[in-house]
């Protein structure tokens, strides 16, 4: 158990610096965005899109940094840096990172790569797999329930009444709950139809662009759907998967490299084992 704890909370009321916004408090303590970019720095781009697309993900990312750094002050305090056992499993972790560091460095794949001719090709060799789900642009109202079910289903249901004929986003922008869309105009964007929760999916089978369902009640509350466009199933354009074409092209040409630089390493200096005496290794046995 940790000799002292922090309590840490996000606070998007502290105040903001221009270059350098303090984004949560652990105690007493401010921390900065520049105190946590490093430690996210190796975030994929999918990852990274899927934590600004969630922010209670990004919220439990930033607090696993946190507690990180606070255990690791405790563990300076105690100087644990200083134990035997530490200083072998730091040597051993900065002989892996020089390694993987220089690898990383000689197998590097030149920005240019893949081209244009490159990118076709996988396109066209796996253009029957690059299908797209029906998609609907789709906005909405939300009425929490949270607080009084009674009175949100009543406003609910005074709201169907406005809905059908009424501005849909002037309503959203005035009655919805969820602010980020209300902000908007209730819009949300475009979505994949499996994507969408079920009830409400169920709600929009058969319907056609403009439509309008609701109220539909879910486990937060009641929403109203407008459908704002709708995308038939099809084939993705080259253009709509090029980043992952070429995410694919680079990963597989980095893999390829590695293998090659690691094959000649190998044909430099080959290795021999003597199987017999292996074993011995993992003996608990500390004679000499």
């Amino acid at each position: 158990m940790l000799a002292r704890t922090a309590i840490l909370t996000l606070l998007a009321a502290l105040p903001l610096q221009a270059a350098d916004p303090v984004i949560a408090r652990a105690g007493d303590k401010d921390i900065t965005a520049s105190q946590v970019q490093p430690y996210l720095a190796k975030v994929s781009p999918s990852e990274r899109d899927a934590l600004l697309q969630n922010p209670a993900a990004l919220s439990r990312a930033v607090r696993a940094v946190l507690l990180q750094r606070q255990l690791l002050d405790e563990a300076k305090a105690a100087d644990w840096q200083k134990n035997p056992e530490t200083q072998a499993l730091l040597a051993r972790v900065r002989d892996a990172a020089i390694a993987e560091s220089f690898l990383e460095s000689v197998t590097a794949v030149p920005a240019n790569y893949p081209g244009d001719e490159e990118i076709t090709a996988l396109y066209e060799s796996r253009k029957d797999s690059l299908r797209l789900p029906r998609e609907y642009r789709l906005a909405q109202i939300f009425i929490a329930s949270a607080d009084d079910k009674a009175k949100a289903k009543s406003k609910a249901d005074a709201l169907a009444k406005q809905v059908k004929s009424g501005d849909f986003a002037a309503l959203a922008k005035s009655n919805s709950n969820e602010p980020r869309s209300a902000a908007k105009g209730g819009e949300v964007g475009w979505l994949a139809e499996e994507s969408i929760q079920p009830a409400i999916r169920q709600a929009l089978t058969g319907a056609v662009k403009d439509s309008i369902a609701g109220p539909i009640e879910l486990g937060d509350g009641f929403y109203f759907v407008k459908i704002l466009d709708v995308r038939e199933p099809r084939t993705a354009t080259l253009e709509e998967v090029r980043p992952q074409l070429t995410a694919a092209l680079r990963q597989e040409r980095a893999a390829l490299n590695r293998q090659a630089y690691l094959e000649r390493l190998q044909a430099k200096s080959p290795v021999t084992i003597n199987e017999i005496a292996l074993p011995g290794l993992l003996s608990t046995d500390t004679k000499k």
